[in-house]
């Protein structure tokens, strides 16, 4: 019923940036929080950055100063502006929406598919 595509991931040297984008679609009323997680290899998937629908922000402290987090509430997307980025901040990144479903009663979780995100020394 509601669908996040993410994109923007891919290959980077060490001190490079990318930026991260995450469209919701479907049956939404309003979006709540929105964040971006982090998976690595052999690791359990991690809080990176989160934002509330008025847009307070926080960060895990290993991306504090060089990851920006941000939402267009119009288009229902979110973006991890992800900048310095050093070989520990390679993984899956996956975003995450909690929406106020427009053909229920209720707030559901939902994620997306994940994005790679490797960055090279």
């Amino acid at each position: 019923q509601v669908q996040l595509v993410e994109s923007g991931g891919g290959l980077v040297q060490a001190g490079g940036s990318l930026r991260l984008s995450c469209a919701a679609s479907g049956y939404i009323a309003s979006i709540n929080a929105m964040d971006w997680y982090r998976q690595a290899p052999g690791k359990q998937r991690e809080l990176v950055a989160h934002i509330t629908g008025g847009g307070r922000t926080n960060y895990a402290d290993s991306v504090k100063g060089r990851f920006t987090i941000s939402r267009d509430n119009a288009r229902n997307t979110v973006y991890l502006q992800m900048n310095s980025l050093k070989p520990e901040d390679t993984a899956v990144y996956y975003c995450y929406a909690n929406v106020v479903s427009s053909l229920k009663v209720g707030a559901y979780d939902y994620w997306g598919q994940g994005t790679q995100v490797t960055v090279s020394s």
